[in-house]
């Protein structure tokens, strides 16, 4: 009866749980959409009017990117769990865009890593926050590697006003700062999303290379698809921009926005004010790259968070170990 009892009051617990990320997540959805003080929703409808971006071409175009994004990200997960036990690309679908539910509303996407680790029974569930960990630090080279060189061409191609005195004492701070990051490391304590810094490397080392090197380009092939569907907003937006132009300026902010500690819900926010800065040196009106970071938030976070909420109100705890 005690146990039976128990049981029951987990379950309640798991139910209260689904629902409060569930609500918590259409909460900030709608207040990001009605509430955004850099694009006006009544201004933002509008403007999609007057350049027909809701054509159907277009959307059906933007919706095939957008599954494309996401059809990439859960076949690496399902490739990564592959190296601990087989998984179907349903379950694997199930596990990406409920975690991307659940990350909406915790920093850094915390969420996304609770979320996708209850699927596994607790025996399993250190290695897959490890592998969850793994797949967006791939991620993250990529748009770092990508990042750094558009950077690098942006800096060369546009006229930014460089304070020479303020660049030494940036220096300065970064090398101080590079040299704390390297004493911190080299202690024992130091850790990532809860794990010990040697933990991790070990970890690392022990996966095959092949899981690194497939981890890595189906990184670089999601990376291409979303970066050209901002490139290809432009184009619906009448902007007329060379694709090699666009990529350096696109690169840059994803790599910009990404090293901004942020909760996923605001990343509209962090990537349409750096879109702003860097496009309004190619002179691209800012009501139009704030329409298309908008566009590219709605089809990329809110609508897979929309089916990962289904997921998330019909999961059901693993069955433990007998």
């Amino acid at each position: 009866m005690n146990v039976n009892s128990q049981h029951k009051t987990k379950q309640f617990f798991v139910v209260l749980i689904k629902l409060g990320i569930v609500v918590a997540a259409f909460y900030f959805i709608y207040s990001k959409i009605a509430e955004n003080e850099n694009l006006g929703f009544s201004q933002f409808i509008s403007f999609l009017k007057e350049n027909n971006t809701f054509s159907i071409k277009n959307m059906i175009f933007l919706l095939l990117l957008s599954c494309f994004n996401w059809f990439f990200e859960i076949l690496k997960w399902q490739y990564l769990v592959k190296t601990l036990k087989r998984i179907s690309f349903k379950s694997a679908l199930e596990q990406s865009l409920g975690g991307q539910t659940a990350s909406l509303i915790t920093p850094n996407r915390l969420g996304d890593y609770g979320a996708k680790a209850v699927y596994y029974k607790k025996t399993l569930r250190t290695k897959i926050v490890l592998l969850n960990l793994l797949g967006n630090m791939a991620q993250m080279t990529i748009t770092t590697f990508l990042g750094v060189i558009g950077l690098l061409f942006f800096i060369n191609r546009y006229p930014i006003n460089i304070n020479h005195y303020n660049l030494l004492i940036l220096g300065i701070i970064i090398l101080v700062f590079g040299v704390l990051v390297w004493l911190v490391m080299k202690q024992k304590r130091f850790r990532i999303k809860g794990f010990p810094l040697e933990r991790i490397l070990q970890f690392i080392k022990n996966i095959p290379s092949q899981t690194h090197i497939t981890n890595l380009t189906l990184s670089l092939t999601r990376y291409l698809v979303f970066s050209f569907q901002f490139y290809y907003l432009l184009t619906v937006f009448g902007v007329h921009i060379d694709y090699l132009d666009t990529m350096v300026i696109i690169t840059s902010m994803y790599l910009l926005a990404s090293i901004l500690p942020s909760i996923s819900i605001f990343d509209v926010v962090v990537k349409g004010s750096i879109a702003v800065f860097l496009f309004g040196y190619a002179d691209i009106n800012e009501l139009t790259i704030l329409s298309i970071t908008t566009i590219m938030w709605l089809l990329n976070f809110v609508i897979p968070s929309v089916f990962g909420s289904y997921f998330v109100l019909n999961f059901k705890l693993p069955k433990p170990v007998i």
